[in-house]
């Protein structure tokens, strides 16, 4: 059996599901935060995802990004590199993870762990858990963008 199909068109409508999370700049702590919201900044809003790793196959964090496409200033926050040690994974971030948010027009602040804890698997795998980015760095480099030192 043969199924054929022809794609005239393609359309869509960008959503949000992030509109109900807002969260003032000045309480912000990225490590609680939620995946993603919309951040009150003095005078404007934008729209913040994060990734918990560098590696796009491990948490999924497309859809996060994908929920903030509809507002006029996107962010993500990407850890650089979640390396686990010699039994563990090394994770860092790729070059077209920065491409195709550029394509996206989502501005991407690469971040790096201050904190976390160890965990050994049952398989005697070193894994790290509750990792901790930088919140004071990040809030300084989100406090950069809306003064024209980032995208729009």
């Amino acid at each position: 059996m043969n199924i054929e199909g022809k794609i005239t068109s393609v359309e869509y409508e960008t959503g949000s599901n992030i509109t109900s999370e807002e969260i003032d700049i000045k309480e912000l702590d990225i490590n609680s935060s939620p995946t993603c919201f919309l951040l009150n900044m003095s005078k404007s809003k934008v729209a913040v995802s994060k990734w918990v790793s560098p590696k796009r196959t491990r948490s999924y964090p497309y859809e996060r990004v994908y929920n903030t496409l509809s507002t006029s200033k996107k962010i993500t926050v990407i850890p650089v590199v979640k390396d686990e040690g010699a039994t563990g994974d090394r994770d860092f971030i790729q070059w077209d993870t920065i491409a195709l948010m550029s394509l996206l027009d989502v501005y991407v602040i690469p971040a790096y762990y201050v904190d976390a804890q160890k965990r050994i698997t049952s398989s005697g795998k070193q894994k790290i858990t509750k990792q901790k980015l930088d919140n004071d760095f990040i809030i300084k480099e989100l406090k950069k963008i809306p003064k024209g030192r980032g995208r729009k």
